[in-house]
């Protein structure tokens, strides 16, 4: 299926917790998010596994939502994702294309050099680039320099046409720099998983975003 990124969710099981990542998950798509990645750096693959069929089982009825597992290829085959993301120290993104022609392919690029790379693969090879850290962020360890709205803009605009979501830091109160940068969507993680309602918090960042 085709992945909407207008207002796409990756989880962190931690932010989520007490509550389960289901959970979040469920009422944040009623609040307007359009795309789930299952984030967990914690995980076994087996853990990994169960949460991402946790995710897709709380979202059978909503086909319009993609479920996208982050990093590991073999978890979103077996799970039968929709799609799967890569980061620069991940698999290479050819060989995920290659042994994962049905997937949606997402990945994350912070420079222009990163930018190059990407464009330089071969036609169809990605699908989505995760643009970032657009601002500090504390979800994310080893996240390159705060590009800053002026450095999504600059990706944005040398894109080619790839579908661009940005992340890092990313607060309703700072979407509206975002849609000024091109950008075809916003990527939450504490923004939602950390809200006391994860439903008021999606529709005020999907609000924004229109």
């Amino acid at each position: 299926m085709s992945v909407d990124p207008t207002l796409y969710l990756v989880t962190d099981t931690v932010l989520c917790s007490p509550r389960s990542v289901p959970d979040v998950v469920v009422s944040a798509v009623a609040g307007g998010v359009t795309a789930v990645q299952v984030r967990d750096k914690t995980a076994s693959r087996r853990e990994l596994l169960e949460l991402t069929r946790a995710v897709q089982a709380v979202l059978a009825d909503r086909r319009d939502v993609a479920v996208v597992v982050d990093d590991a290829l073999d978890v979103a085959l077996l799970a039968g994702a929709d799609g799967v993301h890569v980061g620069q120290s991940d698999l290479p993104v050819t060989d995920v294309r290659a042994h994962a022609p049905q997937l949606h392919v997402g990945l994350s690029v912070g420079t222009d050099e990163e930018l190059a790379a990407a464009l330089a693969l071969p036609a169809g090879t990605v699908d989505l680039l995760g643009i970032g850290p657009v601002w500090a962020t504390a979800t994310k360890t080893d996240a390159g320099p705060a590009l800053g709205p002026a450095g999504v803009a600059r990706l944005v605009a040398g894109a080619g046409g790839l579908t661009t979501v940005a992340i890092g830091g990313v607060r309703s109160d700072r979407v509206a720099e975002l849609v000024a940068t091109g950008v075809d969507g916003v990527c939450v993680v504490s923004d939602v998983c950390a809200a006391p309602d994860p439903r008021a918090a999606a529709a005020a960042l999907r609000g924004a975003f229109r």
